[in-house]
């Protein structure tokens, strides 16, 4: 009951959308947006009406688990993209109405992108054909265009979030984690990779320059690499060229802590304390949360970049961890002294309970496990 407590708290953060103006970067301007991702297998209007009733402002939406078919919803193939599969497009179609009749806003995410098929429909193998050869990147970039074109007349997308975590750094010869603060690691690497498949800043700036060809209003949401790791921002020469972007990062450090794999092992970390992180234990608290965010705030004051411009857009942890509402207050505050705009993970997940926080951190019987159980 605790944590089901305080998550009402982080819920009554929230307020609804009182003014939409005409142009869509207003939506981000004013206020910090506090909103949540669906990434479900089956969208239903009962979601957005009960996100509503929570005030919950914007959704970061992801549709590759929807069924389709196509091998990949909406892409078709991300082997060989022709353009938007109808019937697909149709369906998100409908769903964007449900949104917009509820009154939230949507950033569209996709999980996969042409030569980038999203790993849990990938037999957990990242894919990495879009950090390899251009010819792919040439098809995301397509893929963008023919979406942008068709949704532009949707006035509840808020942003085009490009690609969910993307992580051209995979498979080379950089460490995912080291020490806390350090991110001289990504200049090193953005140096050794800068004007090939692999750069993700031109990448993003050729990709925008396609969207803005057809669609001129609509906010672009992009996200650093290494699975959207705030630091790996150091790496980039200059913030993008387009004036209405939008800088994400995802937030499960320290990952020890955060994920299923610690509660499968009896909580053996707990917030705050001694979490491993890079190889070393170190003590995890508030401070150390903003000793992680340093590298990438030094960025973003560099390039000038106003709070209004970051956006938080994935931060969680399993529901069962101990700790995990010191933590997710820890972050909330973080961001919220800063004025950075957040969505956390997970409202009502289907797939799975581990992100629902709305149920504690008590486990659950059979029968709701079996589809039965209510809230």
């Amino acid at each position: 009951m605790r944590m089901k407590r305080r998550f009402m708290g982080i819920c009554g953060l929230l307020c609804l959308v009182s003014v939409y103006g005409e142009e869509k970067i207003a939506f981000w301007d004013s206020q910090v947006r506090r909103g949540a991702n669906n990434m479900n297998e089956v969208p239903t209007q009962e979601w957005f009406q009960a996100a509503a009733a929570l005030s919950i402002q914007w959704v970061r939406l992801a549709y590759d688990k929807w069924d389709t078919e196509a091998q990949d919803f909406l892409v078709g193939d991300t082997g060989n993209y022709q353009g938007l599969v109808p019937k697909d497009l149709q369906r998100l179609q409908e769903v964007l109405c449900w949104a917009d009749a509820q009154g939230i806003r949507v950033v569209l995410t996709p999980l996969s992108l042409p030569g980038c098929r999203w790993r849990q429909h990938n037999n957990q193998r990242y894919d990495s054909r879009l950090w390899e050869a251009y010819r792919y990147q040439e098809m995301a970039i397509r893929f963008w265009v023919d979406l942008a074109q068709a949704l532009q007349g949707y006035a509840c997308i808020v942003a085009y979030n490009i690609l969910n975590e993307p992580c051209p750094e995979l498979g080379t010869a950089i460490q995912e984690q080291t020490a806390v603060g350090d991110a001289q690691r990504f200049s090193r690497w953005y140096g050794q990779y800068k004007h090939t498949p692999r750069d993700l800043y031109d990448f993003y700036n050729r990709i925008i320059a396609g969207i803005r060809k057809v669609d001129k209003k609509t906010p672009i949401m992009v996200e650093s690499g290494f699975y959207a790791q705030p630091p790996s921002y150091a790496g980039w020469p200059g913030r993008l060229e387009d004036s209405k972007i939008l800088y994400a990062v995802h937030m499960y450090e320290p990952y020890g802590f955060t994920a299923n794999s610690n509660f499968r092992h009896g909580g053996i970390y707990s917030y705050p304390g001694p979490i491993p992180f890079g190889g070393t234990p170190i003590h995890w608290d508030k401070p150390t949360l903003i000793r992680y965010f340093a590298p990438f705030e030094d960025w973003i004051a560099v390039q000038g970049i106003p709070p209004n411009r970051i956006v938080v857009a994935e931060f969680g942890c399993m529901r069962r961890n101990p700790g995990v509402a010191a933590y997710l207050e820890d972050l909330v505050s973080l961001f919220e002294a800063r004025a950075y705009h957040w969505a956390f993970y997970a409202f009502r997940e289907d797939g799975w309970d581990g992100y629902d926080y709305e149920l504690g951190t008590r486990g659950l019987p059979w029968a709701y496990l079996a589809g039965c159980g209510t809230r």
